[in-house]
């Protein structure tokens, strides 16, 4: 009797627990990407309540690293409009009228980065909302590829009120400072409903690089810089319409 097949059966088992072994351990990686790539899809729809106060991937950072933050949330009614049209006259001027990103913005960014010229960052405020919320701050290709359909994912669900409440509390303005309320304490020692226009402008400027750009003790760039964005939130009325309408 011929048991050779057998002793060769048994002799392959090793090798085939192995194999489906590695199988299992590459389905739960698969899975666990699928996770983290669906998760703030999900995140999204339950930052609709407005008792839900969300915080940025920076700020979770500051807590791994124990450093601590300082983040006051305060509803968009607590903040000075004025604070809403520097910051859309800055960041995003046409805030109320595309649909996450502006595609014309967009179209030039890429043609002047093939063209080997020094661009700007592009970015909208629901494209830096995204960003805030559920990616890192490097600038690379692949982020940006992730945080265009998380933008216009972010601006369909959300209204624009609602995104804008949620930009102004987890931005960055300083070392450890987040959202309009710490940033207005901290740099103006006054609430983020009593800031004037000028300390308005001032923080709006500092956005793109609040470590550098500090609101509370701006140089003549800064000045600047807040004084042309000042005269634009002056005459912004009909850029904000859907935010106060």
């Amino acid at each position: 009797m011929d048991i050779a097949p057998e002793r060769e059966d048994i002799a392959d088992m090793p090798a085939r627990r192995q194999w489906f072994g590695d199988r299992r351990v590459l389905k739960r990686i698969v899975l666990a990407v699928l996770a983290l790539v669906i998760l703030p899809y999900a995140l999204i729809f339950f930052y609709v309540l407005p008792f839900i106060h969300p915080v940025s991937t920076l700020m979770l950072r500051d807590l791994v690293l124990l450093r601590g933050y300082d983040r006051r949330w305060v509803s968009l009614d607590e903040i000075a409009p004025v604070v809403v049209q520097s910051v859309m006259m800055s960041e995003d001027g046409q805030y109320c009228f595309h649909g996450g990103v502006d595609w014309a913005e967009m179209r030039m960014l890429v043609e002047d980065t093939l063209k080997g010229q020094a661009t700007r960052g592009g970015s909208t405020i629901p494209m830096q909302t995204a960003k805030n919320l559920f990616l890192w701050n490097s600038r690379s290709f692949v982020r940006k590829a992730m945080e265009l359909p998380l933008a216009v994912s972010t601006d369909f669900v959300l209204s624009k009120r609602r995104l804008m409440e949620i930009y102004l509390n987890i931005a960055e303005w300083g070392p450890g400072i987040y959202g309009i309320e710490a940033a207005a304490q901290h740099h103006f020692k006054v609430p983020a409903s009593k800031l004037t226009r000028r300390q308005a402008s001032l923080l709006a400027v500092s956005l793109p690089n609040p470590i550098d750009r500090n609101a509370g003790k701006p140089g003549r760039g800064l000045r600047r810089l807040a004084g042309v964005i000042e005269r634009r939130a002056q005459g912004s009325g009909d850029y904000i319409k859907c935010i106060y309408e």
